[in-house]
């Protein structure tokens, strides 16, 4: 197996204006998007991934120019790989409101010509469903092979499903969840009043006074990043080992950095604060917590997947207690009882949330034999359409 190589964004423009959700619009956008392998000629062979909240349009491969900047599913996508780009042309695309290319709140306003900043649109799920849809649209897809993500991205999945239910084949959700806990909302709030609360974020327009509110990034990647892991997987990787021991043995007594988990927390903060924009992540944990498509159907979530047409493969991990197996076996139940046909793995990993994101041969090998089946029936059919 190897990576799919070098490879180049692309960007696509819409004037056409976007009605959003919330009873808002957004016109004159842009969507950012990679392609990797080759589209069939019946256009049948196409597969979506939806990224999480701080990845994007970059799914595989690397940048000429920043050969170190690799795709943040690239272990997942390429020649040979689990989703095979030999069988299957992938498309990634960056969400709206993003800070990765896609129109965001560091892009002009049409209307001021400033920065649209705090005034950008709150957007949905739903919303970056609608816009994907149109930029499918463009590259002459009326119907993927299949729509695939995780965490975030699995709702995205799950949007699909529901909302355009004939225009994929299978749905693949990994690591997800029908709708957030009082908990995960909880988390995110946490995450923003940190940010909102920095002196630095200057009402959503700092970027007019040349400030970017670090501090308060810092602390939300903190927080967020506490929930991707898994009490073992801390507790191996960091325990209660100390970053620098006095001569005495003893603990500093202050409050700088004793523990090597807080010197990783704080490095993971810090980093995250120099890449990310803080508007973009109010906006996207805001998304995640207004994502409840069963809200629709007082809450039945079998009412709400009762029109979707897609074949389901859905994967948990054990030790995920943001988007706990729990939350996806409602997903299963749910579908069984519209009498979906449903694949479910739940995976004993010691990983957490971010499990989805690593290499556990077992849940590689799942999704590879998945995505081999996907691949026989798109191959059967593009040979009888031919014949």
């Amino acid at each position: 197996m190897s990576s799919i190589g070098t490879v180049s964004p692309q960007t696509m423009t819409f004037a056409e204006p976007l009605p959003l959700q919330s009873g808002a619009s957004l016109r004159d956008y842009t969507l950012m998007y990679e392609t990797y392998g080759t589209l069939n000629a019946d256009h049948s062979n196409a597969v979506l991934i939806c990224h999480a909240l701080n990845a994007s349009h970059h799914v595989a491969g690397w940048y000429a120019d920043d050969p170190k900047n690799v795709g943040w599913w690239d272990n997942m996508v390429g020649p040979g790989k689990p989703v095979d780009t030999d069988r299957f042309f992938v498309i990634g695309i960056n969400n709206l409101g993003s800070c990765f290319g896609s129109t965001g709140p560091m892009h002009a306003n049409p209307a001021t010509g400033k920065p649209y900043g705090a005034a950008f649109p709150v957007v949905t799920v739903e919303d970056w469903v609608a816009a994907q849809a149109l930029l499918a649209d463009r590259l002459g897809i009326a119907q993927f092979a299949a729509v695939m993500g995780g965490s975030l991205g699995g709702m995205q999945a799950l949007a699909w499903s529901i909302m355009y239910p004939d225009r994929l084949r299978h749905c693949v959700v990994i690591a997800s969840t029908p709708k957030l806990s009082a908990q995960n909302i909880a988390f995110n709030d946490v995450a923003r009043q940190a940010i909102l609360s920095d002196p630095d974020y200057r009402g959503g327009d700092f970027y007019a006074h040349g400030v970017v509110p670090k501090n308060g990034l810092k602390v939300a990647r903190m927080v967020g990043h506490i929930t991707y892991l898994s009490d073992d997987d801390m507790a191996e990787k960091f325990g209660r080992k100390l970053r620098d021991i006095t001569e005495t043995g003893s603990y500093k007594f202050g409050f700088g950095i004793d523990f090597e988990i807080e010197s990783y927390l704080r490095y993971q903060g810090d980093k995250f604060s120099e890449y990310f924009d803080a508007n973009t992540y109010l906006l996207i944990t805001k998304a995640l917590d207004y994502f409840d498509p069963a809200r629709a159907y007082d809450g039945d979530l079998a009412r709400t997947l009762a029109h979707t047409k897609a074949k389901f493969f859905l994967a948990s991990f054990t030790t995920d207690w943001r988007f706990s197996p729990e939350r996806s076996r409602e997903i299963v139940q749910a579908l069984l009882a519209n009498r979906r046909e449903v694949t479910y793995a739940e995976i004993d990993a010691p990983h957490g949330h971010d499990a989805f994101l690593l290499e556990d041969p077992r849940y590689m090998n799942m999704v590879r034999a998945y995505f081999d089946q996907i691949g026989q029936e798109t191959e059967l059919t593009t040979a009888r359409s031919a014949a």
